[in-house]
């Protein structure tokens, strides 16, 4: 079976000036010729199939936007060759869009001062549609979601989850081989994100989309992703699924504490106590973070209780938001 998304030891460098501080400098920076070549993507390489969900990671900075951007048809790689169901985005950005559909952050495809239902009849003629297609789309949404308070409502009335619904329902309308989905559920309370991530796994089991989810949110990643792909700085650090990821870090446990006193200031105080380990907190836990190869759980544990008056504890598995937070701070090795 051939991939509906093929990514070949693609890079993308950027020419950036080097400024110069005050007034001065920025008079002299109009004349310079002083520019630097930043790499934001590194000679990576991937290759993607029909109906999967890919969580595509890695912190801030990473290369994420831009490779989407090419993957988009936005923008050109320097070097390399990227397919998109066999076509090149950049040479071919029309026929590209009729097979993609995207959601970036909270910039709305739809019209805010039109009903939602006149955004979707906008799409069926830019998409050019048929009746046939665009009759069954609704159908599926309204045996998905309840769609019909939000068909006939501006826009502009809707709160942020509406409109975050709407966005993602008016991304498949079409039925796009792929969607790009860029931090769909920021912003939004527990129930929304919920609703959210059921409504994009129904519809790529339906429809079988590939989706292919940018997210700071793990919950998005343990509720959608069969498969991750990690970046940094530019460079692939992991393709695989989440459960294999967890491999790398078996040993780790979760160590959670309620200690009688301030939970922050405590776990400041544990956190020197025990550098070699990373100590957070909330209003009610502190975790610690144990490498077993390490130390033993029960060791550090009796440590702790000689020096704080520990009230209830757990044990957990290592999250996939702690795993992927190694992965940034340490890499795979």
């Amino acid at each position: 079976m051939s991939a509906i998304i093929e990514i070949r030891n693609v890079t993308k460098e950027f020419r950036v000036l080097n400024r110069r501080e005050g007034l001065r400098g920025s008079i002299k920076d109009l004349f310079s010729r002083d520019y630097k070549t930043v790499r934001a993507v590194d000679n990576i390489s991937m290759s993607i199939q029909q109906g999967e969900i890919v969580g595509y990671l890695g912190p801030n900075g990473a290369g994420k936007s831009t490779t989407i951007k090419m993957m988009t048809g936005v923008l050109e790689p320097t070097s390399g060759e990227i397919l998109i169901g066999g076509n090149i985005p950049y040479t071919n950005r029309t026929r590209n869009a009729q097979e993609i559909g995207v959601v970036f952050g909270q910039r709305s495809q739809l019209w805010w001062a039109l009903p939602l239902i006149e955004s979707f009849r906008l799409l069926k003629d830019i998409y050019m549609i048929d009746d046939k297609q665009y009759d069954s789309m609704l159908e599926l949404y309204r045996s998905l979601v309840d769609i019909e308070p939000l068909l006939h409502k501006p826009v502009r009335q809707m709160s942020l989850g509406q409109r975050t619904l709407s966005d993602i329902l008016a991304a498949f309308l079409h039925d796009p081989k792929i969607v790009f989905l860029d931090e769909p559920t920021i912003g939004l309370d527990v129930s929304m994100k919920a609703k959210i991530r059921t409504l994009i796994s129904a519809l790529n089991k339906e429809k079988n989309t590939t989706v292919i989810l940018t997210t700071h949110d793990m919950g998005d990643v343990d509720a959608l992703c069969q498969r991750i792909v990690i970046i940094d700085k530019g460079k692939m650090l992991y393709d695989n699924d989440i459960e294999h990821l967890k491999g790398f870090f078996g040993s780790y446990r979760t160590l959670k504490l309620r200690i009688d006193g301030d939970m922050k200031a405590s776990a400041e105080s544990i956190q020197k106590e025990l550098p070699e380990f990373s100590v957070s907190a909330d209003d009610e836990w502190i975790s610690v973070l144990v490498d077993e190869e390490k130390a033993k759980v029960i060791d550090v544990l009796g440590k702790l209780q000689s020096s704080y008056r520990i009230k209830d504890m757990q044990l957990e598995e290592i999250s996939t938001e702690e795993v992927i937070k190694k992965i940034y701070e340490e890499g795979v090795a």
